[in-house]
C-alpha cells in the first residue's frame, strides 16, 4: 500500500453534476484535498496564478476554450509542476496517444471505479503513470492479435467541440439539420454552421466523408 502525504487536487469539469460527484468521491479519501474547482482550462490557470499549489489536476480532454491537452502545454509554459490526469469519456486510442504525448501522467474514464481512481492518483503522485485498466487490456489485446495501434495522419489533430461532437453523432444517426436543431434546442442555421465548420476543419468533401473521418478517427463510435 502506498504511503504518502496530503495530495492537493484541482478538479476541472464543466458539468456540475459530474464535478460534484467526483469531488464527493475524492473528499472521502483522507489523503486528498480539493484545493480548486474549475470549468475550463483558463480557470485552472487563474487558480494556479493566484498562488494555489496543486499536485494533481484532473481534467477532461474536451473543455470550453483551452482543452485538456492545451492545458498541459500552458502549464509547462507557466512553470507549474502539477501532474495532469485526463478524466474523460473518450476511450479511443487516438486520444490516449495524444494525451500521453502531450505530457499527461494518467488517463482515466469517467466510469472508473472509485478504488481504481484513488489508486491511480496515489500512484501518479508517487511519480508513476497510469492508464485505465480496461483501456490497457484493450490495447494489449490489439497488440497480442498482431493488430497495429491506429496511426493517423495529421488531420487526426483536429479537435471538435462538445457541441460539434453532439451534432456529428446525430448526423451519423441520419437526422436532418432541422431534426438536430430541434433536439439541441437551437436553429437549423446553427446546425448547418457546425456541419460546415467540421467539414472545413477536416478538409473533407461532404457530409458522408466527414462521418467516415469521424468513425475512422474515433471521434464517434
Amino acid at each position: 500500500m502506498l504511503r504518502i502525504g496530503m495530495i492537493d487536487i484541482v478538479l476541472v469539469e464543466d458539468h456540475k453534476i459530474v464535478r460534484n460527484g467526483v469531488k464527493s468521491l475524492l473528499e472521502k479519501e483522507p489523503e486528498f484535498k480539493i484545493v480548486g474547482e474549475a470549468v475550463s482550462g483558463a480557470d485552472v490557470l487563474d487558480i494556479l496564478g493566484s498562488g494555489v499549489k496543486a499536485d494533481i489536476i484532473l481534467a477532461d480532454i474536451n473543455m470550453p476554450g483551452i482543452s485538456g491537452l492545451d492545458l498541459i502545454s500552458e502549464l509547462k509554459k507557466g512553470g507549474h509542476h502539477a501532474k495532469i490526469i485526463m478524466l474523460t469519456m473518450l476511450d479511443h486510442e487516438r486520444y490516449i496517444a495524444k494525451a500521453f504525448r502531450a505530457g499527461a501522467s494518467g488517463y482515466l474514464l469517467k466510469n472508473t471505479s472509485p478504488d481504481e481512481m484513488i489508486f491511480a492518483i496515489k500512484h501518479i503522485h508517487a511519480d508513476g503513470s497510469y492508464l485505465y485498466s480496461e483501456l490497457a487490456i484493450k490495447l494489449l489485446d490489439r497488440l497480442s492479435q498482431g493488430r497495429d495501434i491506429m496511426i493517423l495522419d495529421n488531420r487526426s489533430d483536429v479537435d471538435f467541440s462538445k457541441r460539434e461532437t453532439e451534432v456529428l453523432s446525430l448526423i451519423a444517426e441520419g437526422f436532418t439539420n432541422q431534426e438536430i436543431a430541434d433536439k439541441l434546442f437551437t436553429s437549423k442555421r446553427t446546425i448547418e454552421g457546425h456541419r460546415q465548420s467540421m467539414i472545413d476543419k477536416t478538409a473533407t468533401r461532404n457530409t458522408a466523408a466527414l462521418v467516415r473521418f469521424a468513425l475512422l478517427n474515433g471521434v464517434i463510435g
